[in-house]
């Protein structure tokens, strides 16, 4: 199966909290993130969301939720993350190729308690 925009409109709200690296013990994924990483073979993106962390949690307003958009750019993509919409984005990344099926997705990321983060489809949220 490959990944659909149609897809993601199936989740709302999530039955679990999944752990997905060993490297990045604090941070989980919904079941529609979890959807995304595995059928979009894109735990590389989650990888790059987690990576960012350190960061990101250094601003107030990313501790209370993380706004994440990867947009595809040719071969490759362009991965950011903004505080709120009408925000400069705090992190940019360019991914210089990926196979990623879809031409852009959005993932929020919001704290479960005072140490762990989730990612998360809007619907989730």
């Amino acid at each position: 199966m490959t990944l659909s925009k149609s897809d993601l409109s199936q989740f709302y709200g999530t039955t679990a909290y999944h752990p997905w690296s060993i490297l990045f013990r604090n941070m989980f994924l919904t079941d529609g993130a979890k959807h995304v990483a595995e059928e979009g073979n894109a735990y590389w993106l989650m990888d790059a969301i987690a990576s960012h962390q350190p960061d990101c949690l250094k601003h107030q307003m990313l501790r209370e939720i993380q706004f994440w958009k990867l947009e595809r750019k040719g071969n490759g993509a362009v991965l950011t993350c903004k505080k709120d919409s009408g925000h400069k984005p705090t992190v940019r990344q360019e991914i210089e190729f990926t196979d990623f099926p879809l031409d852009e997705i959005a993932l929020y990321v919001a704290p479960i308690d005072d140490r762990r983060y989730v990612i998360m489809l809007p619907t989730e949220n």
